[in-house]
Order: C-alpha cells, then sequence, then structure tokens
C-alpha cells in the first residue's frame, strides 16, 4: 500500500474522519501532514462548479460554462472522437475553476424509458453506452482531472431511487448493467467511481463487497477511489469493509464513532480503514499533476465544439424529401423555439455560458408560440396556429417533453407529450401539408401525429448551441448523421418493464432483455428501432469479409451529398431455444463519405463477443451470424460462422426465457433467480428504520407531516416561497429532501443535523414521543 508513512502517522479517529469530505464539495485537508484538499463537482455534460451556498441538486450560484448537449444527444453521433474533445473541454473549464475531479459521465443502462434521468445516460446497450463513456474518459484525463463514472450500480428509475432496492439475475447483471462500467473501467481507466443510492439484490450499494471489491477491483482491476453518491453511503463500518472510500458531502460525523468501536471490538479491520484512505491519497496526488491554469478558457471554441455534437447527435426521423429546405417563406410555431429545452434538470443543470435559442437562429421567420411554457394550449391560439400556418410555405413545428415532464428526482408518468403539442402539431400539418417537427426531450415519445407530417428531425437536448445546430441541419449546411442509441417504442404498453418499474423495489424480471434484445426476439413493431436515423443521403454496404476475428466491408456514398454513415455490426447466436437475444451489437465504426466515395470498415471480434455469463464468461460452441446493419432492424450484410465453444447445460431457464412468446411471469422469475425473492412488506408505525424517509412516515405521524411542512418551505424559500410542482428543479429538490433516508439528513446536512437529533425524530415517528425527546440530547 502506498502512503503507508503517512497512514502511521495518522490516528484512528483522524483516517476515519479523512473518508468523510469537508463540505459539500471538498475532501479533508490536514496540513500538518502534508495533505492538500481537492475540489469535485458535477459535469457530465458541462461544469456545474458551484462558487457559494453550495447545495446538493440546485444550479444556483454556479459558475458559468458551456453547456454541451446532454448524453441522449452525443451518445446518439455514435463518435467517440466528439466525445473525447467534450471530456478535454469540460477538463479545461474544470483547471479554471480548480476542480480535480468531475463527477460524470454516467453510463447506466436505459431500461424504461420513463426514467427520468435517462437524458444523461447513453444508451440502452452496454456496448455503446461504455464506448461513449470510455472516450469521454480518456479525452477528459489528458489533462489530469479525473473522471468519476456513475451511478455504479443498476441505478435504472428515480422514484425510491434511495432506498430502493434493484433485484436482478446474475446473468443480466454482467450482460446488461455492469458491462459498461467494464468497458468504461478497463479501456479508459477513470480516476474515480461513483456508486449508486439503491440496494442490489438486497444490500446498499456503498456496503456492498461483492460489487465495490469482488467485481469492481478483483475482476477488473480498478484502483481509483469509490465516492458514495451525495448522501447514498447506509453503513459506515460496512462501507469501510465493502471499499466506499469517500462519504459525501462532508460535514457531518456520521457513525463514525460506531467505526472506530468496531476497530475497537475486531468487528471491521483497521486496515480496511488504510485502505480507503489511501486510494483518496492517490486521488489527491493524480491532482497535483493537474497543470496549472495557463491561458484563459476558449468558451467560443467550446459553444462551436457544443454546437458540432449537438449536429452530430441529431436524428432524422422522417424525411419524405421536404428537408433539407429554405427557409423562404417558411414559420416556426411552438413555445420551445423561443425558449427551447437545451438540458435536463438536476445536478447537471448549467449555467450557460451563452444560449442560442432555435428563434435566436432564425430570427427573421413569422413565429407564433401556439402553447405556454407548460404545453398548454387554448382553441383560440389553435386556430390561430391553423391559420397562420395555412399560409406559409414550410411549417416547422417546435415540440417535445417540457421540463417538468422529465427530471432526475423523479420519472416521467407516461410516454406521451403534452397534449397542448400533440394538438398544435395535428392543427399545423391539417392546415399546411409542408409540415416539419422539431423535437426535444431527453427520452422516446409516443408519436400519433408523426404520419401526418412530412419529416421530423430529433435534437434529443443539444445544449447551448442548440439554435444554430437546428438550422444548419434544417437547411442542409450539415447533413443529419445521428443514429438513436435506445428503442422507441409504439406505446408505452409494448415496454417488457412496464409492471416492474416505478414501483419501490423493481424486480428486473425481463432479464437480458432490455430494448431492442426484448423487441427484436418477441417480435413487437417499434416505431423506431435502436440504431436508426436517416441522411441526406444514401450509403451501400458491400464486400463483407471475415478473416479469422477481423471483419472488414465496404462503404459507398451512393448520394448526393457530403454524409457520415454509423455502421452497425451485430452478432445472431444460435437460435435453437435457447436463453439469449436474436443478436447483439458487437461493434461499431462512423465513417464520413464524399458522394461516389467508398472506405472500409474493419472490426475486431473477440471472445467476448459470442460469450454469455455462466459463472464466469465462457463461449457457447455453434453457427453465429456476423451482420453489418444501419439499424437493428436493417442488416444490410451477413455471413454465418462457425464458433468452437463449450455445450452449457441451461438449467432453471423457463421455456418464456427461451422464447419470449408471452413476458415471464413472477414465477418464471423466481425459477430464473433460483430463489423465492418475497416481497418487501411496508413498514408501519413502531417499525420505521433510518432508511425510512419523511414521505413515508408523514401519513402515520404527527412529526414527520411537521417535518414534511417545514422541507416543503425550506425548498420553496429558494423558489420565492412559490410551492409549484410543474417547476422541475422545485419538484426534484422537494422528493429528493423528502423522501430521502432518515440517515441522509445526517450525511447531507452538513453537521447541521446530529445523528441523536434525527435518531430522536425517528423515535417520535415510531410513536416513542419522550424516548425521542431522550435521545436528542445524546452527544453526537
Amino acid at each position: 500500500m502506498e502512503h503507508n508513512d503517512t497512514i502511521r502517522s495518522m490516528t484512528l479517529q483522524q483516517k476515519i474522519s479523512y473518508c468523510t469530505g469537508a463540505d459539500m464539495w471538498h475532501t479533508k485537508a490536514i496540513p500538518a501532514l502534508g495533505i492538500d484538499a481537492i475540489a469535485v463537482s458535477d459535469g457530465p455534460h458541462g461544469l456545474r462548479c458551484q462558487s457559494a451556498k453550495a447545495d446538493i441538486l440546485g444550479s444556483d450560484h454556479t459558475l458559468p460554462a458551456t453547456c454541451f448537449p446532454t448524453a441522449v444527444t452525443s451518445g446518439a453521433s455514435w463518435d467517440e472522437s466528439l466525445l473525447a474533445l467534450e471530456g478535454e473541454a469540460i477538463t479545461r473549464e474544470a483547471i479554471a475553476a480548480n476542480v480535480a475531479v468531475v463527477l460524470g459521465p454516467g453510463c447506466n443502462i436505459k431500461r424504461n424509458p420513463l426514467a427520468g434521468r435517462n437524458f444523461e445516460y447513453f444508451s440502452e446497450d452496454p456496448l455503446a453506452a461504455g464506448s461513449m463513456a470510455a472516450a469521454f474518459i480518456r479525452g477528459q484525463q489528458k489533462t489530469g482531472v479525473s473522471s468519476c463514472l456513475k451511478h455504479f450500480a443498476v441505478n435504472s428509475q428515480e422514484y425510491k431511487r434511495q432506498n430502493s432496492d434493484s433485484i436482478v439475475d446474475e446473468r443480466a447483471l454482467r450482460e446488461i448493467y455492469l458491462a459498461p462500467f467494464e468497458l468504461a473501467v478497463k479501456s479508459a481507466h477513470p480516476g474515480m467511481i461513483m456508486c449508486s443510492y439503491n440496494k442490489i439484490n438486497g444490500v446498499f450499494a456503498s456496503d456492498n463487497h461483492w460489487l465495490l471489491t469482488d467485481v469492481l477491483r478483483r475482476d477488473w482491476g480498478f484502483s481509483g477511489a469509490v465516492v458514495s453518491d451525495w448522501g447514498a453511503l447506509n453503513d459506515r463500518i460496512a462501507a469501510f469493509h465493502a471499499g466506499c472510500d469517500l462519504n459525501m458531502p462532508g460535514g457531518a460525523v456520521y457513525m463514525e464513532k460506531a467505526a472506530a468501536q468496531a476497530v475497537t471490538d475486531g468487528t471491521l479491520s483497521e486496515s480496511d480503514i488504510d485502505a480507503c484512505v489511501s486510494r483518496i491519497l492517490d486521488a489527491v496526488d493524480r491532482a497535483k499533476k493537474i497543470p496549472p491554469k495557463a491561458e484563459p478558457v476558449d468558451f467560443d471554441a467550446h459553444h462551436a465544439l457544443s454546437r458540432r455534437i449537438a449536429e452530430a447527435g441529431a436524428v432524422l426521423l422522417k424525411n419524405d424529401g421536404i428537408l433539407p429546405l429554405s427557409l423562404d417563406g417558411a414559420m416556426l410555431f411552438g413555445h420551445m423555439a423561443e425558449e427551447t429545452r437545451y438540458q435536463g434538470s438536476g445536478s447537471s443543470r448549467i449555467l450557460p455560458k451563452k444560449i442560442v435559442h432555435i428563434r435566436d437562429a432564425m430570427p427573421d421567420l413569422p413565429y407564433f408560440a401556439c402553447c405556454d411554457v407548460l404545453g398548454d394550449v387554448t382553441e383560440e391560439a389553435l386556430n390561430a396556429a391553423a391559420t397562420q400556418a395555412k399560409a406559409a410555405r414550410v411549417a416547422i413545428a417546435v415540440a417535445g417533453l417540457p421540463e417538468h415532464f422529465e427530471s432526475e428526482g423523479f420519472d416521467r408518468e407516461h410516454m406521451r407529450m403534452p397534449d397542448g403539442h400533440i394538438r398544435m402539431i395535428e392543427a399545423i400539418a391539417e392546415a399546411n401539408p409542408n409540415t416539419v417537427v422539431v423535437l426535444l426531450g431527453g427520452s422516446p415519445m409516443e408519436l400519433p401525429w408523426a404520419d401526418k407530417v412530412r419529416a421530423i428531425l430529433y435534437m434529443g437536448l443539444p445544449g447551448q448551441a442548440a439554435g444554430d445546430a437546428v438550422k444548419r441541419l434544417l437547411t442542409g449546411e450539415v447533413n443529419p448523421s445521428g443514429k438513436l442509441t435506445e428503442t422507441w417504442p409504439m406505446r408505452y404498453e409494448d415496454v417488457p418493464s412496464k409492471d416492474t418499474f416505478g414501483v419501490r423495489d423493481p424486480e428486473y424480471r425481463e432479464s437480458i432483455y432490455v430494448g431492442y434484445r426484448y423487441y427484436d426476439k418477441a417480435n413487437i413493431p417499434v416505431r423506431y428501432p435502436f440504431g436508426y436515423g436517416l441522411s441526406y443521403t444514401q450509403f451501400a454496404y458491400s464486400d463483407l469479409k471475415i478473416d479469422g476475428r477481423t471483419v472488414t466491408a465496404k462503404i459507398t456514398n451512393t448520394g448526393s451529398a457530403e454524409g457520415a454513415e454509423v455502421v452497425e455490426l451485430y452478432i445472431a447466436p444460435p437460435q435453437d431455444g435457447i436463453f439469449r437475444p436474436a443478436k447483439e451489437l458487437k461493434g461499431f465504426a462512423r465513417v464520413t463519405l464524399s458522394p461516389g466515395e467508398t472506405k472500409t470498415v474493419t472490426f475486431t471480434l473477440s471472445d467476448r463477443s459470442f460469450a454469455v455469463w455462466a459463472d464466469g464468461w465462457k463461449v457457447p460452441k455453434g453457427t453465429y451470424t456476423v451482420m453489418l446493419a444501419a439499424s437493428s432492424a436493417d442488416v444490410r450484410l451477413s455471413q454465418a460462422i462457425e464458433v468452437d465453444g463449450v455445450i452449457l447445460p441451461e438449467t432453471n431457464v423457463p421455456e418464456s426465457y427461451r422464447t419470449l412468446a408471452s413476458l415471464p411471469s413472477r414465477a418464471d422469475w423466481e425459477t430464473l433467480m433460483g430463489r423465492s425473492v418475497p416481497v418487501r412488506a411496508e413498514l408501519r408505525k413502531g417499525e420505521f428504520t433510518m432508511n425510512s424517509s419523511c414521505l413515508e412516515m408523514k401519513d402515520t405521524s404527527w412529526v414527520m407531516r411537521l417535518q414534511y411542512r417545514l422541507t416543503e418551505h425550506l425548498v420553496a424559500k429558494g423558489f420565492g416561497g412559490k410551492r409549484d410542482l410543474n417547476n422541475a428543479t422545485y419538484r426534484m429538490m422537494l422528493t429528493c429532501a423528502a423522501d430521502a433516508p432518515m440517515r441522509a439528513l445526517v450525511i447531507s446536512g452538513g453537521g447541521r443535523l446530529k445523528e441523536p437529533f434525527v435518531r430522536g425524530l425517528l423515535k417520535m415517528a415510531n410513536g416513542h414521543f419522550f424516548k425521542g425527546i431522550f435521545e436528542m440530547f445524546k452527544r453526537a
């Protein structure tokens, strides 16, 4: 272990204390031992560095920074070089702000389209998610600043995220949910990883020795530090043993006495604490290698890069030939044209250095808002929109998901757009057959109007240069080249996790069948398949060759415009009733071609391209098909190959998982899990614990009702006293505060709420008022 001399000079109490931060965004300094503090900051798509009055989720008091497109858009570029440039640019801004660790990127799997934080993640596919995250990390860490990969692991919903239990079988864990983290760790070596709030199969991520030590460190070779998500640490003793090094935010002394006593009792090894201290000191040492601030940040260059990423990640969902278009005679509709939704809400919310809304980029176009900021509309406004659209040569409607529909802290309630946006588009399209829709939002939507318009350009959440990017794409100055990294179902009822998402303890009954892996195997029609995206040109695939594990093919631009094609390589395993998807993405290549130009793309396969998890990675023997495709539903070239391997017996696999003729039942899922999975009973008054939240207890406890009203008041103070659930930031902050476990109030309170005080509140909530009063006066 490095830092032996420093660690030997520290008392046990110093070591335990050092493993909790100093405040919201800094580790502790110990000047007498020559230990400096380092600063961390949010930053998955831009730096959210708070200069004063720091909090976990708010965006106030932050330094202006470049707001790059969120991962839903940058990931759709499938352009690892652009992701690396983004990571590097964010680092330049971090260095200027004296930040040593940037909290990002996020590479959780998009299990369900309603997850409120989907905009912040790359894909439903582990290869796509892991590759994009790895590219971002490599670019970011070139300058010495460390990336913090998050949220590890199986953090696929916002509802009850702070104390839910993600219950999932081992194959799905290894092949789907852990795989993007594995790829990013092994290929990009992030300096830090953030563990998630939730439990995984009954054990909190912060306490999970199997997750943080057996898998992350022993299996994958991770050598950096693990930091808790802010307020996520559950049991400090278990977390030390598991390898959760740094408890954030700082300022509290949660369970420090208990940890010291555990060392005395012999139930916790002091060497576990030493290892945590050493890994934090490693992070401090890495920060010393960050070059000093030199020339000022080139924010203009970063703005231009933000625009490039938005353009590369824009997905042309439909085009019957109307695009590209001339803006002469065109008219712009929709409130989102004037106030473009360019980023998500939550801890990643950026104060942009500048912002170009869509209307800003096309100021000469006539404009009519029609809808308001919430997506509501009146009959009068619809009639006016129809009248004006009829007089225009082309109607450009800007619509999508308003901010209060999706955010960190809460999930979407449905997959629909606001009713007002739907009615606006339909009214305009009926009045003008030349209607183009620019779609904004962080996740898939139901599109009942899709057949009524001529073109749909999906921008995701395109960052601060949104307006310029939209104009250049519509007019053909730039050729759209993005492709979806998640499937767009026809309707929410088709989603395999529809019944097990957004509940307290989500049961991952669909197992490995996430996204296109499910829709392909179950033959469920979708609106837009995984990997789909149109262009203003066309591409031909030819000359597929497979030499050992090397796959090559020629891609030709057969159209009249320069463009970029994302070539996707899928492997189709033998389909003889085995528990595997119909095909899986195992490679991709983005290639830019001039009209008539041909280039060769090359892929290298490995054993993992064919492997499944069966107490280790194993390659089943059989005939596999290598496919090159323009999307998961558009295979252009294919060739069968024989793969040597092992014959794996399939025990405890119900027929529903082999065929997907129907969704697996709960009984089938328990068979797959190899155990019964009891449903956790709701706790009643007298049974509440430090993992219970104010929201859960307020219906049976007047103390918690009072606490809830106080929380409402304190959160509302930051919004001028207004309690507005249509304000995404207010709703997020209220939900996160009121539904936080009691232990998190101690950790996140910055030392203001002492552990005895909170435990006293808990006793009161359990019906023991005087015992609670007595508890509050104990020493922390």
